[in-house]
């Protein structure tokens, strides 16, 4: 095994996609960090990042190991958090994914916690399904298929659909122009969310396509990345047009920093839910959050989310 100290400071590179914040989060700094990744890189003999001017990215070698890392940190922390959670019942711990937590939970929570001032929360960020036998999570929000049956241990109420739209930054269509869906396809940079990349009830820029009766050359070319915020700070950053989580782009879209340059969204077989063990279904602390989030939920507007 490489040493642990080199695979969380690719973790945090790759998570930040910048040495910068990662070397902050471990204080450290940025050369000792970077020095690390270098280790790690020369112990498994492969390129993990590559360094530009301004920016990282990470290499293929580096999209195949960061998932499983990323999963394995957030276990240790859940780990240790159910340690330090034990006997509190003020605490509440809710797990769900980076990219929902970054991009619409954590802007909404200071909303729960001035309606709720003696409950404590703590948000676990991980891909990874939420742990609640050993993990100390008390709730989680979760995509699921809405095919798929829950456990009989478990508790699941729907918070909405996942439907998949193109965004982007407006100044990339300051840069092209408004242009049939076709064209904008073959000739604007793209970019694509690989953070469910082969699961078959996830649609695809192939998919979106069908759905809105176009044709276009080689979409497999632009930016990918592992991880759905990541994928967004791209977009607005104006780098390509991304199919978006209508979800994930939701406060982006609201504001004005992300538009919808067409009108044609596609549903997929997933779905957000609150989950959590049946025998806490009626905790009030996990009886409040799962108020909360429903109340939040209907303070949306569908049609931004293409759920009208």
């Amino acid at each position: 095994m490489p040493p642990l100290n080199a695979l969380k400071a690719f973790e945090a590179a790759a998570r930040h996609l910048s040495f910068t914040r990662a070397a902050a989060e471990m204080n450290v700094t940025t050369s000792a960090l970077s020095h690390q990744v270098r280790g790690l890189e020369e112990f498994l003999g492969v390129r993990l990042f590559e360094r530009n001017t301004r920016a990282i990215a990470l290499t293929a070698y580096g999209q195949q190991l960061y998932p499983g890392l990323q999963a394995g940190f957030g276990l240790l922390r859940d780990a240790v958090g159910s340690l330090r959670t034990a006997g509190n019942e003020q605490v509440l711990v809710i797990s769900t994914s980076p990219g929902l937590t970054s991009k619409w939970l954590a802007s909404r929570l200071h909303r729960f916690a001035d309606a709720h001032a003696k409950i404590e929360i703590r948000v676990s960020s991980s891909q990874a399904n939420a742990n609640f036998v050993t993990g100390g999570v008390d709730a989680a929000i979760r995509q699921v298929t809405v095919s798929s049956a829950q456990g009989a241990l478990l508790s699941s109420e729907k918070l909405f659909d996942v439907v998949l739209a193109p965004v982007c930054s407006p100044k990339l269509l300051a840069r092209f122009g408004l242009l049939e869906v076709g064209d904008a396809l073959r000739q604007v940079p793209l970019i694509h969310d690989d953070s469910q990349a082969g699961r078959p009830e996830v649609p695809t820029w192939d998919d979106w396509l069908k759905a809105a009766c176009r044709d276009a050359g080689d979409l497999r070319r632009g930016l990918r990345f592992s991880s759905a915020d990541h994928a967004l700070d791209a977009a607005l950053e104006g780098a390509g047009l991304l199919l978006a989580h209508t979800i994930m782009a939701y406060d982006d879209l609201r504001s004005g920093r992300l538009v919808m340059p067409f009108d044609v969204f596609l549903p997929t077989q997933r779905a957000y839910h609150f989950v959590c063990p049946k025998k806490k279904e009626n905790h009030p602390n996990v009886r409040a959050f799962r108020d909360w989030l429903h109340a939040e939920v209907s303070r949306l507007d569908l049609a931004l989310l293409g759920l009208s």
